[in-house]
Parts: structure tokens; sequence; C-alpha cells
């Protein structure tokens, strides 16, 4: 396997072991599963450098509001002031309104979402500087759970079914930012495609010393017509030195 691959299924399992640890994880951890990389003394430095700007401790937890802007700390402190008025609720209430929801108890299912809310968002803070708003992460979160307790009947006990929604909170924060990610990544395919299409359009067009048709475009670079063309639409027909009659 290519090393650069292996190193990232390698890195993006560490995350996930800590993850599982409540956000950290040992120095011993992470150089036993970099072993076989045989990475040296820098490369394991960047690796937990990397890890430390992940909100992941080693050796010990981080305190994830020393992550939070000026901001996502107002917005947090407004919504769990929001949430103050609820009912607070014993370790065995818990437990009881858990085993009422694996049972099926409607009641206990919408309690149980409820007493959640405060536990999402202090997950939820786990994840903020990858590129998604804090507020979205909550509501993300707050999806999983409200999902989550109607799917609890196939877990053996209230411990396991408590671990199965914070694995699905997480798991729905984790997929909401690699699809902006992946959003992001499509938005800069196309702005570095609009862009190198209206660079060679205008190069053609100076020459002709008029605007070109995308036959035109496509004859002078090798570019098919129909992608110029796909371009051209995706750029909401921004290129200005195409000419728009060739749509």
């Amino acid at each position: 396997m290519n090393r650069e691959i292996e190193f990232a299924k390698t890195l993006e399992r560490v995350r996930k072991m800590a993850a599982d640890q409540g956000g950290m994880i040992s120095k011993e951890q992470v150089q036993q599963a970099f072993a076989e990389l045989e990475l040296s003394e820098e490369q394991l430095a960047l690796v937990f450098d990397y890890l430390k700007k992940h909100k992941v401790g080693i050796g010990e937890p981080v305190n994830p509001d020393d992550y939070l802007t000026e901001e996502e700390h107002d917005y947090l402190k407004e919504y769990l002031e929001a949430l103050g008025g609820m009912e607070q609720v014993s370790d065995g209430q818990r437990e009881a309104y858990i085993l009422s929801a694996m049972a099926g108890d409607r009641d206990a299912q919408n309690s149980l979402i409820q007493i959640f809310l405060p536990q999402v968002a202090e997950i939820a803070k786990l994840y903020t500087g990858q590129g998604v708003y804090l507020e979205d992460l909550i509501g993300q979160g707050n999806m999983a759970v409200s999902e989550g307790v109607t799917m609890l009947g196939c877990q053996e006990n209230a411990a396991d079914a408590e671990a199965m929604l914070v694995k699905m909170i997480m798991d729905s924060m984790e997929e909401m930012i690699q699809c902006d990610m992946e959003a992001l990544q499509s938005d800069q395919k196309l702005a570095d495609k609009v862009n190198e299409i209206a660079l060679k359009a205008k190069e053609l067009a100076d020459e002709m010393r008029r605007k070109v048709t995308s036959a035109e475009l496509a004859e002078e670079t090798g570019i098919p017509e129909e992608e110029i063309l796909d371009v051209y639409r995706m750029s909401g027909y921004a290129i200005e030195d195409i000419d728009g009659g060739s749509r």
C-alpha cells in the first residue's frame, strides 16, 4: 500500500481511538500505531502537533473551551442558559429513561432527547475549528439523538445504549465536517476550472480582438467544447470573453 495512504489511514485510526477514549490518547499508543511506518522523531513530533491542533490530548484530556472563538463562547453560553430551565435528572433516573426508551416508550424517548441536549453541546465543542459552525454541529448532533433514541432496542443494557447514542452524535458531526470539506474542495475545483477557461478565452480573444465561441476555444485549447460550455454555465455565464451566443 502507498506509504502516504497508509499514513493517512493510521492517523484517522488514531483520532478515532482518541475519540473513543474521551478525546485523549497516550504517547505510547501513538507510537505503537505508527510503528510499522518507522517514522522519525521529527515526523512523530508533527503527528503529535497535528493531534493537539485537533483537540486530542496526549496523556491527558484537553479543555475544548480553549479552542472556541469569542462568537462560539457567546453562542454556547446563550444556548446552555436556554437549557438551564430543564429539569435535572440523577444517574438513576437517566438510566431508567434509557431502559424505557429501549423498550419503545415514546415519552421516555422524548425525555431522553431533552436529557442529551447539554451533552450534545459538549461533544460539539470537540469538533469546532474544522470549518463547520458550532451551532450547526449542535443541530446535527441533536438530530442524531432524535433518530437514535428510537433505535436503542437492539442494545443489551443501558450503558451500551448510551454509548450508541454518543457514537451516533460523534459520527453525525464527523460526517457533516467531511461533507463540508468535500463541498469546499468541489467549489475550489470549479473555481480553478473557471479561471483556467477564462484565462484561455482571454488569451484567444486578445489575439482575435473579439469574443470567442466555445467551438473556437475548444479547437485552440484541446478542451472538449462540452466541458467548456459546462464550465461557462456553472460560472453563471460570467466568462466575459466567451461569446454568449454560443450557449
